[in-house]
């Protein structure tokens, strides 16, 4: 609460520019574009003399609903009739290249379709912040993740320059994520794939891309094909003492086994043991490592439950309908 309440006195004492084109940190970026990306400096200057500091943004990413919601109003978000009934639509409407991108990447459609539905609900939710706006305000005027978006604003210029897109007109998340998938500036130009054969990587109109590209992403961050995900656990007195926050899996199946856990499922052999906070109570689950792959789409628990209780939930109403 302290750390929060200390970022909030430094947006209201921050200094506000006409354009990110005068803000103290501006002169620094220009000069970096221009240095390592032979980029002209007038451009970048033009750009940012047309982005605008968001108050919004700067509020959102304060407050992001995977830290102020514990997993039963969080799963209540995603696991609705309506969100998996339109994953069913999405997968039948688009069969074919979706098993085409399993059997390339060897992660399951429901998967695939699963983020996509989690992301922007197949399209219906994509943000609506401009871009620049929103990389150049947490890039200049957000001290705690200020690299980090400096960073993405950087690629976002880069991304722009490649595709032949007008940067100013870049529409996404108020971190900066924008198409289908919501894929920031970097992994889109790290992990995006032409997957038409149409000479363009494309996450707003071409859905192969779109398919392609998630599975892509996972396939490069080391999905394992066949393994479990996650599975729901007994806890014990000793098992309690092996929970964690982190989701990557260091405990090993023995350490799993002193404290009477059993994984049933296939995995790589090492876990991790999560605690979630269900409206039944505790839940105590042990997380294999396809968990982790999908926390390297969003670092968090609780969108990775999400993603694939709602995979989990399409794939059974596919099957049944």
């Amino acid at each position: 609460m302290i750390q929060r309440a200390l970022i909030f006195c430094f947006l209201c004492i921050s200094v506000a520019h006409a354009d990110y084109s005068a803000h103290p940190k501006a002169k620094k970026f220009v000069a970096n574009m221009v240095v390592e990306h032979k980029l002209n400096s007038a451009d970048v200057i033009a750009a940012l003399r047309k982005a605008k500091r968001s108050e919004r943004v700067l509020e959102l990413i304060t407050t992001p609903a995977e830290k102020r919601l514990e997993w039963s109003g969080y799963r209540k978000i995603f696991l609705t009739n309506e969100r998996i009934n339109a994953g069913v639509d999405f997968w039948n409407e688009h069969e074919d290249i979706l098993e085409k991108a399993q059997l390339r990447y060897g992660v399951p459609a429901s998967v695939i379709v699963a983020i996509i539905g989690v992301e922007t609900f197949y399209g219906r939710i994509k943000g609506g912040f401009p871009a620049l706006d929103a990389l150049a305000t947490l890039a200049f005027d957000y001290p705690p993740r200020a690299k980090f978006f400096s960073g993405e604003l950087e690629q976002l210029f880069l991304l722009a320059q490649e595709n032949k897109l007008d940067i100013n007109e870049l529409e996404g998340s108020y971190a900066g994520a924008f198409g289908l998938p919501q894929f920031i500036s970097s992994s889109y130009r790290r992990y995006s794939v032409d997957f038409d054969d149409d000479g363009e990587r494309d996450l707003w109109q071409s859905i192969p891309d779109v398919v392609g590209s998630v599975g892509n992403y996972f396939y490069r961050h080391g999905w394992k094909n066949g393994q479990a995900v996650v599975e729901q656990t007994k806890i014990t007195a000793a098992g309690k003492k092996l929970v964690v926050d982190s989701p990557k899996p260091k405990t090993t199946a023995g350490a799993l086994k002193k404290a009477g856990i059993y994984p049933k499922r296939k995995g790589t052999g090492k876990y991790s043991l999560l605690k979630l906070e269900a409206e039944s109570g505790a839940e105590y689950w042990v997380a294999h490592h396809n968990f982790y792959v999908i926390t390297r789409y969003n670092h968090s628990n609780l969108y990775a439950m999400a993603v694939h209780q709602l995979s989990q939930e399409i794939k059974s109403r596919k099957n049944n309908r």
